[in-house]
């Protein structure tokens, strides 16, 4: 995930990522193939004497950077007394991260959502059995809210 933060805030180049994230040289390279196997991140060449890569994230990174700056704001509230950085969108504005409804556009706090388990054979609490019991009645598809009891 660091690597991630690192590139999302434009440090392209292995250096630049193994100096912010403090990772040993060896662990950073196999995290980027990783990284790059799953498609969240492309190497792209930039010098072919002496070859050299910088790494930039796909569409799948750039979705996963979204999940950072979710981590981000719940860390600039509840683990430090003053936020090291703040994101500003192209309008001047500060940003945070936050889930809102694409119904009504009103923001949703975890106590205003309930889970509809989509998988066949699965309800919140695993695998669904062929045989109803009185704690897990076989109803897929029934919402239940998140955090709480059905």
């Amino acid at each position: 995930m660091l690597a991630v933060r690192e590139i999302s805030l434009g440090n392209h180049t292995f250096d630049a990522i193994a100096r912010n994230t403090g990772a040993t040289r060896d662990r950073l390279a196999a995290r980027l193939r990783a990284l790059e196997e799953a498609g969240v991140i492309e190497r792209r060449q930039y010098s072919t004497r002496p070859p050299r890569s910088d790494y930039h994230l796909t569409a799948v990174g750039r979705d996963l950077s979204l999940v950072l700056q979710a981590l981000r704001t719940w860390g600039d509230k509840w683990a430090v007394s003053e936020p090291p950085a703040a994101f500003h969108h192209g309008c001047g504005h500060a940003v945070d991260a936050a889930l809102l409804c694409r119904h009504c556009n009103q923001e949703v706090s975890a106590d205003d959502m309930q889970v509809h388990v989509l998988a066949d054979g699965w309800d919140l609490s695993g695998v669904i059995s062929t045989t109803a019991t009185a704690d897990h009645p076989a109803e897929p598809g029934r919402p239940v809210p998140v955090g709480g009891q059905p």
